[in-house]
């Protein structure tokens, strides 16, 4: 009873940073359109990160646990994190929509679905194969949908740079998954941020100083406060929690909400309105998502029984005289 409740609390908290990552993609874009520059927003992000999380790592007695080979693997997907997905997303998002942006992030799944096969070395399926071909498709149908050429400064072109930051934080969740179990959460989330703000901190003050936070409208304030404490720290903390606890089928299903979250709250404030491509390319990537799992799901169950008659051919021998 209590394992069960313990997993249905891992189930809530990626439920929770989905429902709160999903209401990010509205503000990203109101932000950036109207009031500030992407790279002012992502630098108080990594700020906000790094006053909440440096602190667990510092004063941990895990952190003096961690070997060479962890640190390595930590400075890796503390890049990734840093430059590859709260950058790339940040970058992304000031030249896109928030329907696109969520709707891409559903290609997350597949991503850390392949990263967690690849890890595992299992073999290759037919499904899985589809299923990365149809996601593929759906996200070129949002890239291209305006045309042939990916423009600096297009949709297409703010849509594959979300592209990008999907990746990034669909691999590090897999990549990062023995460190999580070994050391926790909190510790090493605490040197990612300890790795951010030492490669972010050159250029802090010179894009930040060019503001005048205080001269900005209450509703802008808002949402850049919902951003970094709500949009950031808390749902961060929340999916490396889920994902120290639970398979990456789980991790990859909880990124749907995002869209739906990100969509609402899109149509109810008039930033776009939904059009045939974002259907279409919902549709194609959710039925490659089906067929990544179902693949995923078959080769864990073939892998399984393979097991099963060694142990009983085993139990034999040690039987006979």
């Amino acid at each position: 009873m209590a394992v069960m409740v313990g997993k249905l609390q891992y189930n809530w908290d990626l439920v929770c940073a989905n429902l709160l990552f999903g209401a990010n993609f509205s503000f990203y874009v109101s932000l950036t359109r109207y009031w500030l520059d992407f790279r002012q927003i992502f630098m108080l992000q990594v700020l906000a990160s790094a006053l909440f999380f440096i602190p667990f790592a510092l004063f941990s007695k895990r952190s003096y646990r961690i070997t060479w080979r962890d640190f390595g693997r930590v400075f890796i997907v503390a890049l990734l994190v840093i430059y590859g997905w709260m950058y790339m997303l940040l970058w992304g998002a000031s030249h896109t929509n928030p329907i696109d942006a969520s709707t891409i992030s559903t290609l997350g799944p597949v991503f850390t679905l392949i990263a967690a096969h690849v890890m595992s070395r299992s073999r290759i399926s037919f499904a899985r194969i589809a299923g990365v071909v149809f996601a593929l498709a759906g996200a070129a149908v949002l890239i291209f949908d305006k045309g042939v050429l990916v423009a600096r400064g297009s949709e297409g072109y703010g849509n594959a740079l979300v592209l990008a930051a999907v990746v990034a934080i669909a691999v590090n969740t897999v990549i990062i998954k023995p460190q999580l179990r070994r050391l926790g959460t909190l510790v090493v989330m605490g040197w990612y941020y300890i790795i951010g703000l030492c490669i972010t901190a050159p250029f802090f003050w010179r894009y930040v100083s060019s503001t005048d936070f205080l001269r900005l409208p209450l509703s802008a304030l808002t949402e850049l406060a919902y951003i970094l404490l709500l949009g950031t720290v808390l749902p961060m903390y929340l999916l490396y929690r889920g994902t120290e606890k639970l398979t990456p089928v789980h991790t990859a299903l909880y990124r749907y909400i995002q869209p739906v979250v990100a969509t609402a709250l899109a149509l109810l404030r008039h930033q776009e309105r939904l059009d045939r491509e974002n259907i279409v390319a919902a549709a194609l990537i959710f039925a490659g998502m089906v067929l990544v799992v179902f693949g995923f799901s078959r080769s864990a169950s073939s892998s399984a029984t393979s097991r099963e008659p060694e142990r009983t051919a085993g139990d034999g021998s040690r039987k006979r005289p």
